[in-house]
């Protein structure tokens, strides 16, 4: 071969040896992380998503991308955010701390593998076919908001034994206040204690619920597990501090904004949970395979600060069970 047949060979080989790198670059995967409330209200949780991530091996931005989804309570936008999340092509879609959110997703995709954490039975909620084995395409957390309500309500009687009503809020949007409302309700029931449903659909409706329950007489408020409500727990302190309403929750979160008391499963735990499952599968788990995970640590926190403004004396048998008291 003469030396400039050579050149212009080696010349064109080189100019293919780009495209051919590219070719064999692997693709890094994207996960769909889809919440139904806020951005500000969720972000706190993402370093523990992250360390689950992190335990399987995957760090974002390195060798997984995520791409954020935030409904802001409206319920009504998660269709449309789900479609964007398919058409991103994500590998997985995660949605978390939301029953709305896990139903929209379940209906919107079939074949994505889907990372979920709900506070009601799955099984019920058609979300799989059961808890060990799941089946479908869907797996996740159940972190128990639904069977906590007459616990959260037990928390309240003993704190307050003298309540005979109480209001309780809940979001009608959201199918899993519903159930959390029924057995509170058959609790309350059984102490002797009337509870006040009152609707709250959106941020606008907050402060007339509390309206209501004062015009109620209601001698608390018990607040269900949503979306909205935990991306407005600031918003609730302040009411309910306004009003001099004592208030009981399901997470702690609520409290450490300024609530009375919550018990409930611990939430870093469950973002933690979701990003080692969504791992598992970024390894190639399938959801039909992987049981869903039931939430083992439940924890009770007092705002001491709260009770003290409130001029209560927490009974100290309820502060010895405490996990934590916040000063």
């Amino acid at each position: 071969m003469k030396r400039r047949e050579f050149i212009t060979v080696l010349v064109g080989a080189a100019a293919g040896w780009p495209l051919a790198a590219n070719a064999q670059q692997p693709t890094m995967p994207v996960i769909g992380y889809l919440y139904a409330g806020s951005s500000s209200a969720v972000m706190p949780l993402m370093p523990a998503y992250r360390r689950g991530l992190s335990d399987t091996g995957f760090t974002e931005g390195q060798n997984v991308s995520i791409e954020y989804r935030f409904a802001e309570s409206r319920y009504d936008r998660l269709p449309e955010l789900i479609a964007d999340l398919i058409q991103q092509k994500a590998t997985v879609i995660v949605t978390a701390g939301s029953t709305p959110g896990a139903l929209a997703v379940k209906a919107a995709v079939s074949t994505i593998p889907i990372v979920f954490s709900v506070g009601d039975d799955p099984v019920k909620l058609g979300l799989v076919g059961s808890l060990n084995r799941p089946g479908g395409n869907a797996t996740g957390v159940n972190f128990f908001s639904t069977e906590v309500g007459p616990k959260v309500l037990g928390v309240l009687h003993q704190a307050l034994p003298s309540a005979t009503r109480v209001g309780l809020l809940v979001n009608p949007k959201n199918l899993g206040n519903e159930n959390f409302a029924r057995e509170v309700i058959a609790a309350a029931s059984a102490v002797g204690v009337q509870v006040d449903v009152v609707k709250v659909s959106d941020g606008r409706e907050i402060e007339g619920g509390f309206l209501a329950l004062i015009q109620n007489a209601a001698a608390a408020v018990l607040v269900a597990p949503d979306s909205l409500f935990f991306s407005r727990r600031i918003h609730f302190a302040m009411l309910a501090a306004h009003h001099a309403l004592p208030s009981f929750y399901s997470l702690r979160e609520h409290t450490e904004a300024g609530g009375l008391m919550s018990y409930g499963t611990n939430q870093t735990d469950v973002a933690r949970q979701l990003g080692v499952y969504t791992g598992r599968i970024l390894r190639g788990a399938k959801p039909a395979d992987l049981p869903v995970v039931q939430s083992t640590k439940f924890e009770l926190v007092i705002n001491a600060q709260t009770a003290r403004m409130l001029g209560l004396i927490v009974p100290p048998a309820l502060v010895a069970l405490a996990d934590e008291v916040i000063e």
